[in-house]
C-alpha cells in the first residue's frame, strides 16, 4: 500500500497548509517588523485551537518560512518551537532549553527563571542573535506558572535603549486560562489572537488527497475512500485523527494483502483510534505517569464506575509499580503527576461530594475506554521492559 509513511508521521512539515494559508499569511504580517527592522520591535501572539486544528504544523511552517526569509538578508535569524508539555511548564527548565542553543558554558543552577531570562537576552545581544521562541501547549505553563508569562511578555522593557531581539508565540487549547493572569500580561498577549477553527470535511479531504499522493502507491487509494475519511473525521475537525485514520487503515490493508483501501479498512481503524491512545499523547507522558494511567484504568475497568478516588489509585499504581520492579513514588509525588496529566487533558479530575466519606479527589477519563487504556499502555510495557 505505503510508498512513503513519512508524510503520514507526526514529525513531517507539509509545504503546504491547506485551510490555514490565511493565518500563515497574517502570522507573516504580524512579524514583518523582525526581517524589515529588525531591533526595532518584538511581537507577541497568542494562538489558539482545539486539538488537531494544525496550530503545532502552522507555527513550524512559520518558523521555517521566516528562516528562509531571513538569510539573504543577512539577519541571524533563530526559531525555536518548545513544547511546554515536556518540560513540565517550567519556564526554568524551558529557558534552559532555549540557552542550550546558543551556549554550554552557563551553570546548570543556581539561577532563578528570571536570571535565566536576563543570560538569554545578553547571549542574543553578544551574538548579534534575534529568536522568535513558540511556545507549544503554553497551557500547561500558565497552569503551573502562570505569573511566569509576565516576565516573558515584559522583560525587554527593563532594557530600554537597546535593540529587541526576543518575540514570542504563544500557543494553547484554551483561551480561558488567560482569565488567572494578571491584566497587564492579558492585554499583551490578547492584542494579536489567531484562532484556529475546527477544519472542515473539505479542508480535510484536500489535506488527505496530497498525503494519499505522497504516501500510497498509485491506484491503491479510491477517491471515494479519501471523502469517506473526511466525512468520519469532520465532526472532530481533528487533522491528525484524519490522518491517523487514512495511515492505520492502510495498515489493515496491508495485513489483509488487500491491493486497495476499503471502507472496512478504515472503520476498522475508527474502531482501534481513541484520541488518549494517539501517539502525540503518549509521546510526553513519563514512566510514572503512564504507570498512574495504567493504575486508573484498571480502577476503572474493574469498578465499573465514572470515576476512581485518588487512594485507590495510588494503591494500584504501587501494584503496578511492583509488578514491574519499579520503585513506586512518594505520594506527594505522585500528586504532582496526577496534577500533570489533568493540566494536558489525559485525565480529569474533581472533589467528591454525596457518597463517600469526607472530601477527596476523584479521577476519571472520557476519552477512550478503560479496557483500551489498560490494553494499550500493558502492550507498551511488554515492549519495553526487560
Amino acid at each position: 500500500m505505503f510508498e512513503d509513511e513519512q508524510p503520514l508521521s507526526l514529525e513531517y512539515l507539509p509545504t503546504r497548509l491547506p485551510g490555514r494559508e490565511t493565518q500563515l499569511r497574517f502570522l507573516a504580517e504580524l512579524f514583518r517588523s523582525v526581517v524589515d527592522k529588525p531591533g526595532t520591535t518584538s511581537p507577541k501572539v497568542l494562538m489558539t485551537g482545539d486539538i488537531g486544528t494544525g496550530k503545532t504544523v502552522l507555527i513550524q511552517r512559520f518558523g521555517t518560512d521566516m528562516i528562509r526569509t531571513a538569510k539573504p538578508l543577512k539577519l541571524n535569524l533563530r526559531y525555536i518551537h518548545i513544547n511546554c508539555r515536556e518540560y513540565r511548564g517550567s519556564l526554568f527548565m524551558i529557558l534552559k532549553r532555549v540557552l542550550q542553543n546558543f551556549t554550554t558554558t552557563f551553570p546548570q543552577r543556581g539561577f532563578s527563571s528570571e536570571e535565566l531570562l536576563q543570560i538569554l537576552l545578553d547571549q542574543l545581544e553578544d551574538k548579534n542573535l534575534h529568536v522568535i521562541l513558540a511556545l507549544d501547549e503554553a497551557d500547561m505553563l500558565i497552569k503551573a506558572e502562570g505569573g511566569s508569562l509576565y516576565n516573558l511578555t515584559r522583560i525587554q522593557e527593563e532594557r530600554p535603549g537597546r535593540p529587541t531581539r526576543l518575540s514570542l508565540i504563544v500557543v494553547v487549547r484554551e483561551l480561558k486560562l488567560l482569565e488567572g493572569l494578571d491584566r497587564s500580561t492579558q492585554s499583551t498577549l490578547q492584542r494579536n489572537i489567531i484562532r484556529l477553527d475546527r477544519y472542515s470535511a473539505p479542508q480535510l479531504e484536500t489535506i488527505l488527497r496530497e498525503r494519499v499522493d505522497l504516501s500510497f502507491k498509485e491506484g491503491t487509494v479510491p477517491e471515494t475512500l479519501v471523502s469517506f475519511i473526511a466525512d468520519m473525521a469532520a465532526p472532530q475537525g481533528d487533522a491528525r485523527y484524519a490522518i491517523e485514520l487514512l495511515w492505520r487503515g492502510g495498515k489493515y490493508a496491508d495485513a489483509e494483502g488487500a491491493r486497495e483501501l476499503k471502507p472496512d479498512h478504515v472503520r476498522g481503524a475508527a474502531n482501534s483510534v481513541y484520541p488518549i491512545l494517539r501517539a502525540d499523547y503518549a509521546q510526553h507522558l513519563n514512566l510514572h505517569e503512564k504507570l498512574i494511567l495504567l493504575a486508573l484504568a484498571r480502577v476503572l475497568e474493574r469498578s465499573n464506575e465514572n470515576y476512581a478516588t485518588m487512594g485507590d489509585v495510588e494503591i494500584a499504581y504501587r501494584m503496578a509499580c511492583e509488578e514491574h520492579k519499579i520503585t513506586s513514588r512518594a505520594h506527594t509525588q505522585v500528586w504532582k503527576y496526577v496534577q500533570n496529566l489533568g493540566a494536558s487533558g489525559v485525565l480529569s479530575t474533581q472533589i467528591s461530594t454525596a457518597g463517600y466519606r469526607g472530601k477527596t479527589t476523584l479521577l476519571g477519563v472520557a476519552t477512550a475506554p478503560a479496557s483500551a487504556i489498560r490494553k494499550w499502555l500493558e502492550s507498551g510495557f511488554k515492549a519495553t521492559m526487560p
